[in-house]
């Protein structure tokens, strides 16, 4: 019987090992797997290579991955806005490696990889320093830069619903970077609100098929206080 769910978070993350790279889903805070990235911190591997859209906001999720000291390089679209104080000291102090790639660029190489493609030619970035180094070449009229996947040891993304075979639907903006990232990753970690039973979630609903997914934890959210 195929079932990948797991019954803890540590459980989830066992086996991600220093130097790794990990890919974390999320546009800022939203789809980001807070909980997950929690785990990973506890769980303790070091010397990681982060990719993700951003660089961490305030003191919480990526940004307090950062902080542990856990991460040696991060390849990313933003990592610089008002609240990631976390990836600006560190780089200052040189203490972390970046890898700027433009929000286009760093979409379609982790479609790439998860497609199973040698590298793609993008027009995003010919003429600037991001170019510098790499091969161009000029296609009907255009110009264009070659680019190499994005790929990952490990995918640790956020989901609404799953199931045991690791089936996922997504709840608005928080789709993002996670089904794209499921694919080009050798080992997807989700964390979901729901572990619903097979065959409740609609087919033409499912972003995700199981077969991208290999680990799969739900989220115990406490309730809220009530008010005294």
């Amino acid at each position: 019987m195929i079932n990948k769910t797991v019954a803890t978070l540590e459980e989830s993350v066992a086996g991600i090992f220093d130097g790794a790279t990990v890919m974390i889903g999320g546009f800022g805070t939203a789809g980001q797997p807070a909980e997950l990235i929690d785990a990973l911190i506890h769980q303790g591997a070091r010397d990681l290579t982060i990719v993700n859209n951003n660089a961490g906001n305030g003191d919480i999720g990526l940004a307090a991955l950062l902080k542990a000291g856990r991460v040696r390089k991060i390849i990313c679209s933003f990592p610089r806005q008002s609240d990631s104080h976390v990836f600006d000291s560190l780089y200052r102090a040189g203490q972390i490696e970046l890898e700027l790639v433009p929000q286009g660029n760093l979409a379609v190489r982790i479609q790439a990889a998860g497609a199973g493609l040698g590298a793609i030619f993008t027009p995003t970035g010919f003429g600037t320093l991001l170019a510098e180094g790499k091969e161009t070449r000029h296609i009907d009229g255009k110009d264009y830069v070659l680019e190499y996947p994005i790929k990952a040891d490990f995918a640790l993304i956020k989901a609404h619903k799953g199931d045991r075979w690791g089936n996922l639907t997504y709840r608005k903006a928080a789709r993002n970077f996670g089904p794209i990232m499921a694919m080009a990753a050798d080992c997807t970690i989700a964390q979901v609100n729901q572990i619903v039973s097979l065959g409740e979630l609609d087919p033409e609903s499912v972003v995700t098929p199981g077969i991208f997914v290999q680990r799969l934890v739900r989220i115990q959210h406490q309730p809220a206080a009530s008010a005294a």
